[in-house]
């Protein structure tokens, strides 16, 4: 079997849902262009400011999409079979993720570009919104922490290709560094120089392609400036990519976010274009070149993944369901929307769009033989090589199309660092009430200086194996972004009860709600506990990773009873999910940059 015999129905599938079940939701959530949206109302041009939505669809695409519609996919399709990981995909973007999405960023819109954790708060209690806020902030930093550490190791070292050529981690830092330059000068070429978009598009767009391709004709191989390992390299960068996230989340949206999230969008737009392309042009699909090798289904359980079930639902992560998404459309997302309608593309088709980035990263796998060697290798390296494979068909050369594929995952990444950071800051300001500069600076440094520890840290297994920060943080993190995306679609379902009292409510969002409660408690509770367990009984771990894990729980129980007796509860007005809050700006996603 063919990749494209696959591939072309999983396209059509999510074009057909986008389509159909995708005017149902802007149906069903009432969708109005004459209602004027807060990026209208409190526009200051910092954080509110309207954005056409083909801006704000790259920019938003861009944070949203990350590594997890890369690592994920592969990490499950080699564990247990690409079918399903597959169905997964697809099942859960069309049903859940897209509607975890879509409702998150309308439920901002209405309550004034607000938070999630604002909308608890006003539709169940403020100890709830305390303790969503809680749950955030410690996710964040497990997110941060993960795609901080992979992010770094394409930074280092070499990546042998079949054709006897290397790949240097130095080349693709280059192109990284230079990358980061590119989106800058192009917000103070729109800004100051009215430059259109358009045209800004034309000029930046190629000269991201040719970073790529100086890269690696200028290495900045950090281990061998300064004399140390790969090992002190990647964690040295590691720390180096928290540096510039303090810096990228202090700076206007104008001069770094939106431009980068339009570049990063239309590059990963050409990543996905390049690699169909590719396939359908290629003539050896039929010489089975690119068939479809690894085997569809292995095993219900393995002993690095564990069981398919749970933990195939929380391992493919932001590839079907990410609760990140929600702090993007409400973080940033919303106070940029330019009309409610906007809604239905950015909220649900940026979700289908990245079920597509998680379905070509799972062919990066199918291609590949049960017993080949590259399957052992780390997630972001096997989808590079499988990229760089499919664009190699258009006659791109294959140390070009690599560092493509790492660029493109890198681009994913930089997008999720600094909102991420920036979000962890606005919690810091609600949660202590600092405001003004200092407390800006304070709550970005807190944020991004947790997650040295953990990158500083030793990692081992328990066979003393040093294994990479990302591998230990990675179930952990889909466990708590999956949770995190039940609390947010528990939230949303409790405003949409107390404001509608609706029967498709338990339909569209309280299914969904239930069954990634239920499969992220689940694999939180199989991951956390054994760590307290030892041979002569409980034990107190070292580790700040499964206290935290504890914590989650602890939090999330509470916040499921506290959702319980707000559904219950009284009716809710519907004129509150309108109606401007006091100051119009407070909330914890809402403080000033």
């Amino acid at each position: 079997m063919s990749l494209l015999a696959i591939l072309v129905p999983s396209a059509v599938v999510l074009a057909v849902a986008y389509r159909l079940y995708g005017a149902v939701l802007a149906r069903l959530f009432r969708l109005d262009d004459a209602a004027p949206t807060p990026a209208v109302t409190l526009r200051d041009d910092v954080d509110y400011e309207p954005v056409a939505p083909q801006l704000l669809m790259g920019q938003h695409f861009s944070a949203i999409a990350a590594a997890g519609p890369i690592v994920g996919p592969i990490l499950a399709g080699v564990a247990f079979g690409w079918l399903p990981a597959l169905v997964w995909i697809l099942l859960g973007s069309i049903f859940i993720g897209g509607v975890h999405d879509f409702s998150a960023l309308v439920a901002s819109v209405r309550h004034q570009a607000r938070s999630i954790a604002e909308v608890v708060r006003e539709h169940m209690s403020r100890r709830s919104y305390l303790l969503f806020l809680a749950f955030v902030w410690i996710a964040l930093i497990y997110i941060v922490v993960a795609f901080t550490d992979i992010t770094a190791s394409s930074f280092v070292g070499r990546q042998a290709l079949e054709n006897g050529e290397t790949v240097s981690g130095g080349g693709i830092a280059t192109s990284s560094l230079l990358y980061l330059v590119l989106p800058i000068v192009m917000g103070l070429c729109m800004r100051f120089l009215k430059m259109p978009l358009w045209l800004a598009t034309i000029v930046f767009l190629p000269l991201v392609g040719a970073a790529i391709w100086v890269g690696q004709s200028i290495p900045f191989d950090l281990g061998r400036t300064l004399g140390t390992s790969d090992v002190v390299a990647q964690k040295v960068w590691g720390v180096a990519l928290l540096v510039y996230c303090v810096g990228a989340a202090m700076v206007p949206m104008w001069m770094l976010l939106q431009p980068r999230g339009h570049l990063g969008g239309c590059f990963l737009y050409v990543a996905l274009a390049g690699a169909a392309i590719g396939l359908v042009a290629s003539d050896r699909l039929v010489a089975g070149d690119m068939a479809v090798r690894y085997p569809a289904f292995t095993s219900w359980h393995t002993a690095r993944a564990g069981d398919l079930v749970p933990m195939l639902f929380i391992t493919i992560a932001c590839g079907a369901c990410s609760g990140f998404h929600s702090l993007i459309a409400s973080g940033t997302t919303s106070k940029q929307l330019r009309r409610e309608s906007d809604a239905r593309v950015i909220g649900y088709g940026t979700m289908l769009l990245e079920a597509m980035v998680a379905l070509v990263s799972l062919c990066c796998v199918m291609v590949l033989a049960g017993d080949d060697q590259r399957v052992g290798q780390p997630p972001n390296f096997i989808y590079a090589l499988g990229l760089g494979r499919f664009l190699e068909i258009l006659g791109i050369p294959s140390t070009i199309g690599v560092s493509f594929a790492l660029m493109a995952f890198t681009t994913f990444v930089y997008d999720t660092l600094d909102v991420c950071t920036r979000l962890g800051r606005y919690i810091i300001q609600e949660l202590t009430g600092l405001t003004g500069r200092a407390g800006a600076w304070l709550g970005t440094i807190v944020t991004a200086g947790v997650p040295v520890v953990f990158i500083l840290r030793p990692q081992a297994e328990a066979n003393g194996v040093a294994v990479p920060v990302w591998k230990t943080f990675w179930s952990l993190f889909g466990a708590s972004n999956q949770l995190l995306a039940a609390l947010t679609l528990l939230g949303v379902t409790v405003w949409l009860w107390r404001t509608r009292r609706a029967a498709w409510v338990w339909l569209v969002t309280g299914l969904p709600t239930a069954f990634m409660y239920v499969m992220s408690t689940w694999a939180l509770v199989s991951m956390t506990l054994p760590r307290f367990r030892g041979t002569e009984g409980v034990v107190f771990p070292t580790d700040p990773v499964p206290w935290a894990g504890l914590v989650l729980l602890a939090l999330s129980t509470v916040m499921l009873v506290e959702a319980v007796l707000a559904i219950i509860g009284p009716r809710q007005p519907p004129t509150t999910s309108r109606a401007p809050s006091p100051g119009g700006r407070r909330g914890a996603i809402t403080v000033g940059g």
